[in-house]
């Protein structure tokens, strides 16, 4: 069931073109004349730490409306003013890069002290849980954009921060009804947006569960069943084989593994790196080239159909993607090259046994380094892999293909009712705080425009039922 909200009674002209009439009894002014925005402290690097002294709230802290202080740079207490630690339920807010960032201050994150470039409200003449919502509006966030500077990196000052134009009831008592309805409301769509959230992680998990199974197990549940001998894999199917990557390829090599200044330009030959490879793809964004010449001179990191590429070095060392068609001729930066023994594995199901539980086990197993990992051809090459016969990957591969589509299309439906929820979270914010609709009372009012309901929770609700009955169609 759908709910609607009336409007109030009687409304006045606003003179602002974006607020268009506003309630009999509201006030229209500037930011200022409510509270006023403190900009942050500008410490040191070098007085940074990560295992003593105060957390520092940064731009990074701010996460989905609250402080993520889990691992925080902090400073001595002793370089901190009085006047830059945070108290409970203050609203902080980025002032560079991702302005739109926001969070409410909580007892357990305290004490915290304020960072530069990360402003704190100090409410004055409007109840701050009021405020609170009015810069998740999008009047207000509106605003904050058009005054922001900046292009690589998005800039705001307090000054235009306190000069954004909103409006607000005269009545303390107004505000906070406001404010606690909106409370209510919105934890009801956040409850159901974090539903969702939990059931995409759920998708996640069944996913790469179908995959390891089907490429360590088989499809038969019946078949016979031998002990594998290798840790992390168990029993395979009798009649499967074990082979090393080197006894399953014709190739293993490197890409291009030196300096780039000089070789990368607008045009030519794509060139492949690390960034491009994820979830078993590749994802060329055009961003980098190389000359046919080059390319050619540096021949064996040229790029087939059916290779294997492992990311070998940085945060996404093990990273597995599957050369396509589209991806014939590429060449590649710092990747490992599996070059597939066509008549033993196809590149499609290698690909997918390194990305199962097993084989992502088995690459982290022999990389070498802490901070920076790294994985060299010389110990990938002596990776088992179970091998199936040809026919077998085939049908494999086709199998993971179906219960992958079907679960990536609930992973899809639960994300487009994510959105929906948070765009309708933000206009019945909107509507609230500019006075569009009257919820003090919570009244229905069948004549109202603004439907809070009815299509995301109905996606939710078809996600769930469908996840439930296993994704059946």
């Amino acid at each position: 069931m759908s709910v609607r909200y009336k409007p109030y009674l009687e409304y006045k002209p606003s003179g602002v073109e974006w607020l268009d009439k506003v309630p009999e009894g509201w006030v229209i002014g500037a930011i200022k004349r409510t509270a006023n925005l403190q900009a942050g402290f500008a410490f040191q690097s070098k007085d940074f730490s990560t295992s003593s002294g105060i957390p520092i709230v940064r731009m990074n802290n701010l996460s989905k409306g609250l402080l993520n202080l889990d691992s925080p740079v902090r400073v001595s207490d002793k370089l901190i003013r009085p006047e830059f630690y945070l108290n409970d339920k203050d609203i902080v807010l980025g002032m560079s890069g991702s302005i739109e960032n926001i969070a409410r201050v909580q007892k357990f994150d305290l004490p915290c002290a304020l960072n530069q470039r990360v402003g704190r409200f100090f409410v004055h003449t409007i109840d701050a849980d009021f405020l609170w919502y009015i810069i998740q509006s999008r009047e207000y966030k509106e605003q904050v954009f058009l005054s922001a500077t900046g292009t690589a990196q998005l800039n705001i000052s307090s000054e235009q921060i306190e000069s954004c134009v909103i409006t607000w009831p005269e009545l303390l008592s107004e505000q906070r009804a406001i404010a606690s309805f909106l409370d209510r409301e919105t934890e009801k769509i956040d409850r159901m947006i974090g539903k969702q959230e939990r059931m995409i992680e759920l998708l996640k998990e069944k996913r790469q569960a179908v995959i390891s199974h089907a490429v360590t197990k088989g499809l038969n549940p019946n078949v016979p069943m031998k002990d594998s001998g290798i840790e992390w894999l168990g029993e395979i199917p009798e009649h499967w084989d074990i082979r090393t990557i080197s006894r399953s390829t014709t190739k293993i090599t490197n890409g291009y593994v030196g300096p780039t200044r000089g070789i990368l330009f607008e045009n030519g030959v794509p060139y492949i790196q690390a960034t491009h490879i994820k979830k078993g793809v590749v994802n060329f964004d055009d961003a980098y080239f190389v000359r046919k010449e080059w390319s050619n001179a540096h021949s064996k990191s040229i790029l087939r159909e059916g290779d294997v590429l492992i990311v070998q070095t940085g945060a996404g060392t093990g990273d597995v993607g599957l050369v396509s068609n589209n991806e014939e001729g590429y060449n590649c930066h710092a990747l490992i090259i599996l070059a597939p023994r066509k008549g033993v594995i196809s590149g499609g199901f290698l690909s997918e046994v390194l990305q199962s539980h097993y084989g992502y086990s088995k690459l982290y197993s022999i990389r070498t380094g802490g901070m920076h990992p790294h994985l060299n051809c010389s110990e990938v090459q002596y990776v088992k892999v179970p091998v199936p016969p040809r026919y077998e990957q085939d049908a494999i591969m086709e199998f993971i293909k179906a219960e992958t589509s079907k679960l990536d299309r609930l992973g899809a439906k639960a994300k487009q009712a994510i959105e929906l929820m948070k765009e309708r979270r933000t206009a019945l914010i909107s509507a609230a705080v500019t006075g569009k609709i009257d919820v003090r009372d919570e009244a229905e009012c069948v004549n109202c425009e603004y439907d809070m309901d009815g299509e995301p929770a109905l996606l939710a609700a078809e996600a769930q039922a469908e996840y439930r009955t296993g994704s059946k169609d």
